[in-house]
């Protein structure tokens, strides 16, 4: 997993929409939606539903972003 795939990540499910979340990336959609691709491929399973109305995430894409959410390491602690 690359750092880019998971910003690409956080944005989408942030906004639920890929164009949204590629504008706010500045990225071109059709990059944006092969990261998440090679993502959810690496993974072995889909992080969203995709309808042409509407993106969700599956419970493998909730569990993702909770553990995306990271916080800063402080002096003298152990990451």
């Amino acid at each position: 997993m690359e750092l880019r795939q998971l910003e690409a990540f956080v944005a989408v499910a942030t906004e639920l929409h890929f164009g949204r979340a590629a504008e706010r990336m500045r990225l071109a959609a059709p990059t944006l939606s092969e990261l998440i691709r090679r993502l959810e491929r690496e993974l072995g399973t889909p992080l969203f539903t995709r309808t042409t109305r509407r993106v969700a995430l599956t419970s493998a894409g909730t569990e993702l972003l909770a553990r995306s959410k990271v916080r800063p390491i402080r002096p003298g602690e152990r990451g």
